[in-house]
């Protein structure tokens, strides 16, 4: 399997602080937000993993990461979005380097306390399809929320008004190599952008998604200054990734 983290975007919910850098690039506690996403990565046993980024600071990413050898690998790869295209629109440019595998994609501003490998392994198992985390929340109308049946997933809405659950759809996805073709099929959506939801709708439409409850501590740092602010203080109070 390969690992991708998605590191776009313009970052405006963060601003000031994202008017001269890209949001990944700022620091969470002892560390660079970008660090995050992809130490989960390479502890859930991925060594290959690709860098989508954009904007005016797409370079600071090499300067600031090079190689991967802070993580232990020996080479990272990196590529670049031209534009505002959405989630599913980055996973897009990942074909070439998906070379057929399955992959894990996480999003860069997510951060996750445990470790992710367990569920990985199931996946690698899992003949076809996808796998989303869900995540038990307080307030599900801030986020994509899932209806489950068993171990598969029923269906995804986007911040309901009425939610029929509180499980909420978290910044890790894995997709078998057929995504690539689903993301093909997309529409852009009323805001311009082709939907990370339109792909895991397209595979629960075929009874293809199936999930996992993280364990753990979770934090969306990009959802606001005061969803920065917090993701600090819960990496400072968890210990998270002191390494």
């Amino acid at each position: 399997m390969k690992g991708i983290v998605l590191a776009g975007g313009l970052g405006t919910r963060l601003y000031p602080l994202t008017k001269i850098t890209n949001k990944h690039l700022l620091p969470i506690y002892n560390k660079p937000m970008i660090y995050y996403p992809i130490q989960t990565l390479v502890d859930a046993g991925i060594r290959e993993i690709m860098i989508v980024t954009g904007g005016n600071n797409a370079g600071d990413f090499l300067k600031l990461l090079g190689n991967g050898s802070d993580f232990g690998l020996k080479h990272l790869n990196f590529t670049y979005q031209a534009r505002e295209g959405g989630i599913a629109e980055a996973v897009g440019l990942c074909e070439y380097f998906a070379e057929g595998q399955k992959v894990v994609i996480i999003l860069g501003d997510n951060i996750i306390e445990r470790s992710v490998k367990k569920a990985v392994s199931r996946f690698k198992k899992q003949k076809e399809g996808a796998m989303i985390f869900l995540k038990k929340v307080r307030n599900p109308r801030e986020y994509g929320v899932a209806e489950v049946i068993g171990r598969k997933v029923k269906n995804i809405v986007e911040k309901p008004r009425r939610p029929r659950s509180d499980l909420a759809v978290i910044g890790v996805y894995m997709y078998d190599n057929r995504v690539f073709d689903i993301v093909k099929t997309l529409k852009p959506s009323g805001r311009g952008e082709l939907e990370i939801t339109d792909v895991n709708n397209a595979y629960i439409k075929e009874g293809l998604m199936t999930y996992e409850m993280l364990s753990g501590g979770w934090a969306d740092a990009g959802e606001s200054i005061d969803a920065y602010n917090d993701t600090i203080n819960f990496v400072r109070r968890r210990g998270a990734y002191k390494k």
